[in-house]
């Protein structure tokens, strides 16, 4: 194990500034490459020290953000017109792909990596979807899917 300083909040492993314990792999090909964290040397941590302050203020502004974006997402519905079954099963599906594109038509700007789908939608009716705006802020959103007439 290595242990690093990190330099963003990064989900499942911690918050900026916080020293964790990491694979060499993942530590070498993806967090410090990325600049997501720093090796955990008496140098790095007092140079880190320095940089606590900027780190500290910049995830607070993020963290604003984040949670006026999830005022606007917060009880906001969209819907969806799909050819389906006389079942109620959709011909194709609802991606998050397909709930960002709507959102943006609405005026309302999300990553659709953020919409925490597990499966695309594949039936009708209503359904509550995570977004995930934030490491501490997930707002949910509707998505209602109707019948072609």
């Amino acid at each position: 194990m290595v242990e690093v300083i990190l330099r963003k909040d990064v989900a499942d492993l911690g918050l900026a500034g916080e020293m964790v314990n990491v694979r060499p792999g993942y530590a070498r090909n993806y967090l410090i490459p990325q600049g997501i964290a720093l090796v955990a040397t008496e140098g790095n941590r007092k140079r880190f020290e320095e940089e606590r302050r900027q780190i500290e203020q910049s995830a607070e502004r993020e963290r604003e953000a984040a949670q006026q974006l999830a005022g606007e997402l917060e009880g906001r519905a969209v819907s969806f017109v799909r050819r389906a079954s006389e079942g109620g099963r959709l011909f194709g599906s609802v991606t998050a792909a397909d709930i960002a594109d709507e959102l943006e038509k609405e005026g309302v700007a999300v990553d659709r990596r953020t919409i925490r789908l597990e499966d695309p939608i594949k039936d009708l009716g209503e359904h509550e979807v995570p977004v995930r705006v934030h490491m501490d802020v997930e707002p949910r959103l509707k998505v209602s899917v109707v019948a072609e007439e």
